[in-house]
C-alpha cells in the first residue's frame, strides 16, 4: 500500500488547492475574482492557498492593469502541471488497486 501512496501530493489535499489547480489545468489563466467566485472562498482564504501553490512553484502569477484597475491572473507552471498529473495518476492507481 505504501508504494501506491508515494505520488499522492500532500499539497493537493486541500479542496481549495485542488480546485485552484483543476481550474488552472483546463484554462490558460484565471483571475482572482473568478477563482474566488467558483470556489466560494474568502479573499484571505484564497490568497493563502495561492501563496502555498506559488511557493511550490506550481502556479505563475501575472499582475496587470485593466484601465486603472489592478488585475491578477494565475496560470499553471510546467512543474505544477507535472506534479498535478502525477497526483491524479496516483489517485487513479489507488482507486483501481484491489486490496486482498
Amino acid at each position: 500500500m505504501k508504494d501506491i501512496l508515494v505520488n499522492i501530493n500532500k499539497l493537493f489535499e486541500s479542496k481549495v488547492r485542488l480546485g485552484i489547480m483543476s481550474m488552472l489545468m483546463v484554462n490558460d489563466s484565471v483571475d482572482f475574482n473568478s477563482l474566488k467566485t467558483h470556489l466560494d472562498v474568502t479573499d484571505g482564504n484564497l490568497a493563502s492557498h495561492i501563496a502555498s501553490l506559488e511557493k511550490a512553484k506550481y502556479i505563475k502569477v501575472n499582475k496587470s492593469f485593466i484601465g486603472k484597475k489592478p488585475n491578477t491572473t494565475y496560470s499553471v507552471s510546467a512543474t505544477g502541471r507535472r506534479s498535478f498529473n502525477e497526483h491524479l495518476d496516483a489517485l487513479e492507481r489507488l482507486i483501481n488497486s484491489s486490496v486482498k
